[in-house]
C-alpha cells in the first residue's frame, strides 16, 4: 500500500461529496487483495469475477454511506495496463467508490464516459489541494 495523507484525502473526498450536494456519513474503505474482493464479489454479488472495486451503498438521502472494498492487486495491474503511476490509479478508484455513493453510474450505455468525466474532475481537485498543500508547507 502506498503511503496516502489520510488526512487530504479525507478532506478530498469531502469536498468531492459537498460538489454532489452530499454528506459523508460512514464510509468504510476496505484495501484487500484479490482472492478476497473474488470472494466478496461471489457471496454478495454472485459474480465470479477479479475486480477493482466493490460499493456497498448504505446511503441516506444526502449523507452518503458505504463499505468500499479496493482490490491493491488489481489496482496495480491496472495501473500497469495503462501505464499510470499506482498512486494515480489508487486514487482513481477510491475516488470512483464515492461517486457511485453520489449516484453516478457506469455500466448502462454511456454511462463510463460520465463516470470518468467525474473522476477526472475529482482527480483535477486532488491535485490543486495537493498544490496548495505544497504552498503552505513552503512558506
Amino acid at each position: 500500500m502506498p503511503f496516502l495523507n489520510f488526512l487530504m484525502v479525507e478532506n478530498w473526498l469531502t469536498e468531492v461529496a459537498d460538489s454532489y450536494g452530499k454528506k459523508i456519513g460512514n464510509l468504510n474503505y476496505l484495501f484487500c487483495d484479490d482472492e478476497e474482493i473474488l470472494r466478496v464479489n461471489r457471496e454478495f454479488l454472485q459474480h465470479d469475477y477479479y475486480t477493482d472495486i466493490i460499493t456497498f451503498d448504505y446511503s441516506r438521502r444526502t449523507r452518503v454511506a458505504g463499505d468500499i472494498f479496493i482490490s491493491l492487486d488489481t489496482v496495480k495491474s491496472n495501473a500497469e495496463e495503462y501505464d499510470k503511476p499506482y498512486e494515480s490509479e489508487l486514487l482513481r478508484v477510491i475516488v470512483h467508490g464515492l461517486l457511485h455513493l453520489c449516484g453516478i453510474n457506469d455500466k448502462g450505455p454511456g454511462e463510463r464516459e460520465i463516470m470518468e468525466e467525474n473522476e477526472d474532475k475529482a482527480l483535477a481537485l486532488w491535485k490543486n489541494l495537493v498544490s496548495q498543500s505544497d504552498i503552505l508547507h513552503n512558506r
